[in-house]
């Protein structure tokens, strides 16, 4: 009796001193929230940093812009970004608009545009900032977001100064004209049945955003012209049809549709806050995940000398 008390014992501590460093496992991996003045307001962000990443070898960026009416702990939980940088090796960052809203000009969007907020110098500084305390590849930092996250994305690419390698917006447009952005790499996805940001332009029959957005179409126009790109080429996959061109330096700008998808991020977590039920986001296409398609394009594209 004596012997089998100790060998429970035992099998006890070890249980023990594995559940200890599980749990110290998971804390290592959790987010963590940062502040940063833009020079005029208090601002935060969210940073994931893999516990795997080693600090000694620079590491590409991943920069997530919300949508309206979102947040940076409400992006981190809806579009898988922290598994991908598990599982790829990366450092993301999720930054908080002002009320819930980023400054992407023209017509885009709610109080930050109303207070003319300056968003691009804020993820200017935001860049500067993570790339001195997490030891960051500067020929590697990526620029994502959704809806109006996105159309602050292609704002940055006109007007912002730090040479992004690529962009991916998703559900977004130009919110303004833009006639001459960077020369950038893009993937842009969006759904055909898109209600809020319409694929041909126009006003949207959903959402608080008022006024005209250029078309999808265009604004890949835009790109291609600035990156002197080829012919694109089309490829299609049942709902899914990719239309690819090959440009100047490497570059790449590719337009992703995905027929019956709305509003969302396809391959996100269905409709995860009160506020995106609120604002009426569609239910994520299963057709295409997004944040791996997004991650393979971004892997092979840095920015240029």
């Amino acid at each position: 009796m004596i012997l089998i008390k100790q060998q429970v014992f035992g099998i006890s501590v070890v249980f023990l001193w594995w559940l200890a460093t599980c749990t110290v496992v998971a804390q290592a991996n959790e987010s963590q929230s940062y502040n940063l003045s833009d020079g005029v307001k208090d601002r935060n962000y969210r940073l994931y940093r893999p516990s795997s990443l080693s600090h000694y070898k620079p590491a590409p960026l991943v920069i997530v812009l919300h949508g309206g009416l979102g947040s940076a702990s409400q992006a981190e939980s809806s579009y898988n970004w922290d598994a991908q940088a598990d599982r790829q090796g990366f450092v993301v960052v999720y930054p908080n608009g002002i009320s819930h809203s980023w400054n992407a000009g023209g017509i885009c969007c709610g109080p930050a545009l109303r207070g003319n907020v300056n968003d691009i110098g804020f993820l200017t500084r935001l860049i500067d900032t993570v790339s001195q305390s997490e030891n960051i590849d500067l020929k590697r930092v990526y620029l994502t977001g959704i809806s109006n996250g996105a159309a602050m994305a292609y704002r940055y690419i006109c007007e912002g100064t730090f040479p992004i390698a690529a962009i991916g917006p998703v559900a977004g447009s130009f919110s303004y004209s833009c006639s001459k952005p960077h020369p950038v790499s893009v993937m842009a996805i969006h759904g055909l049945d898109d209600q809020h940001i319409p694929f041909a332009g126009g006003q949207g029959t959903k959402g608080v955003t008022k006024g005209s957005w250029m078309s999808v179409p265009q604004t890949l126009d835009l790109f291609r012209k600035a990156n002197d790109c080829q012919p694109a080429i089309s490829y299609k996959d049942g709902r899914v049809q990719k239309n690819i061109s090959h440009c100047a330096q490497d570059r790449e700008v590719t337009l992703i549709t995905i027929e019956g998808a709305g509003h969302q991020w396809p391959g996100g977590k269905s409709k995860t806050s009160i506020i995106q039920r609120v604002i009426g986001a569609d239910q994520p296409s299963t057709a295409l995940d997004a944040t791996s398609t997004l991650w393979e394009f971004f892997q092979s594209h840095g920015a240029q000398p």
